[in-house]
């Protein structure tokens, strides 16, 4: 399995109130496939990501990627876990607005550790191709529009080809 919850659970304490964001959440997802995490506002759908995505701890319950379980791991290897098999695309894109869009992939690709692969490389020339952003790489995000800054965070995800993205 790639990426799965065993009763995941999730509450914050807001004053002397629990809130409870995730009440027992079992996910099981395989290499290959498309999921889409959808719901009304204040579901729970971003604390989830966060979750799975090893950016905060459960209250309970078990992530599992590729089998191993992110509570369990200190901070170094949560980081390792989130730098090699994760590609995130977050809500503000976090672009950085003194870098080309280009400069912006080359970084997050040397986190990653792929740069310089050839058939990283490629995989990239043909995301940008598909997103129809191949032109506009020297550009700073302040010179792209709304869409292609969105498509230049997700090319930058999956730029080093992560198991989950």
């Amino acid at each position: 399995m790639l990426l799965e919850t065993v009763e995941l659970k999730k509450t914050y304490r807001t004053g002397k109130v629990d809130v409870e964001a995730l009440r027992g959440v079992n996910i099981r997802i395989r290499a290959g496939e498309l999921v889409a995490i959808m719901g009304p506002s204040g579901c729970g759908k971003s604390t989830l990501m966060h979750l799975l995505g090893a950016m905060s701890r459960a209250t309970s319950g078990q992530v599992l990627v590729e089998g191993q379980d992110i509570a369990r791991m200190n901070d170094a290897e949560r980081t390792a876990i989130r730098r090699t098999k994760l590609g995130f695309v977050f809500q503000k894109l976090n672009l950085l607005p003194t870098l080309t869009a280009r400069a912006n992939i080359a970084i997050a690709r040397t986190i990653q550790g792929s740069e310089g692969d050839e058939k990283i490389d490629a995989y990239l020339a043909d995301i940008l191709k598909l997103l129809k952003i191949d032109d506009k790489l020297d550009r700073k995000p302040s010179e792209l529009s709304g869409g292609e800054q969105q498509r230049f965070a997700i090319a930058r995800a999956v730029s080093g080809r992560p198991p989950i993205a």
